[in-house]
């Protein structure tokens, strides 16, 4: 038996309400060991089959669905962090690991829970959060008041500007989840939510939103693409008209957001002029 197969086996008892025992030690036995190979990095809710873009990631459900069962399977406990009690179904993690393989956590906040794995030589700055099934690659930098949700997958040299909330997606369990490839730079204050995907080596500009119900205007290859944020852009948001403009209520006008992508080597704006676009 995997531990593949020990947690479809136990989903379909689940499923059946065929489980009398959830307490017993065979039940957290499983559901432990599963948590362990989350932060080893040993499994991962998405992982990376072909060299970028979406359809580069393949969704193991059986992955999300283990994390839904220590959910489902366990009780809320009292539990205690930093002097302050809480209520919660996980623990936090162990951090005891991190220092042989250089990643840091700095103090007061900075709270990482049980399923999560970080690389080598990461940065998690307080206060920040890591979720269960995030994966977090090699010497990327998590900074201030960002949130990195549960099954988001962010890739090598990542950089989080502070304030930047990467979201979480559990259900489906089909559904791809947040992805950030590699050397992605994210600018502060950025959101990312509901399985948006952004290409490597994508730097964005502060405040963007990226969600699949905005429209990316993708200069490069004059196309306008839904969730996804192709590799080597530099991006950041405008507004463009709304079909409500003429509506009566909006007699100046109304707008909607909209993300522009350029080619990250476009020098048809000088840097004065880029940085400003960046920061509008």
């Amino acid at each position: 038996m995997t531990l593949e197969s020990d947690i479809e086996n136990l989903w379909q008892r689940y499923q059946n309400d065929d489980i009398e025992d959830a307490a017993g030690s065979a039940v957290q036995s499983t559901l432990d060991a599963f948590l362990e190979g989350l932060e080893t990095g040993e499994i991962r809710a998405a992982e990376q089959v072909g060299d970028t873009g979406p359809d580069a990631w393949a969704v193991n459900e059986w992955v999300k669905r283990g994390i839904l069962l220590n959910f489902s399977l366990r009780e809320t406990e009292p539990r205690e962090y930093g002097g302050v009690s809480y209520y919660d179904v996980l623990p936090l993690r162990s951090t005891t690991d991190l220092g042989g393989r250089g990643t840091r956590n700095t103090p007061d906040g900075t709270a990482i829970r049980r399923g999560a794995y970080l690389g080598s030589d990461c940065i998690m700055m307080s206060p920040s959060f890591v979720n269960i099934g995030a994966h977090v690659g090699d010497g990327t930098l998590v900074d201030s008041c960002d949130t990195v949700g549960s099954c988001a997958q962010l890739g090598e040299n990542v950089k989080l500007g502070a304030n930047t909330l990467v979201g979480g997606v559990l259900e489906p369990v089909e559904d791809a989840p947040v992805i950030i490839e590699d050397g992605v730079s994210l600018g502060a204050g950025c959101r990312v939510t509901s399985g948006f995907h952004v290409g490597e080596n994508t730097v964005v500009g502060e405040n963007t939103l990226l969600t699949p119900r905005i429209p990316v205007y993708d200069l490069v290859t004059e196309a306008v693409i839904y969730g996804h944020l192709p590799a080597n852009r530099r991006a950041f948001t405008r507004y463009v008209e709304s079909s409500l403009s003429d509506h009566d209520l909006f007699e100046s006008g109304a707008y909607k957001p909209a993300v522009v992508a350029l080619d990250i080597e476009d020098d048809t704006l000088d840097n004065t002029r880029r940085e400003e676009a960046l920061r509008e």
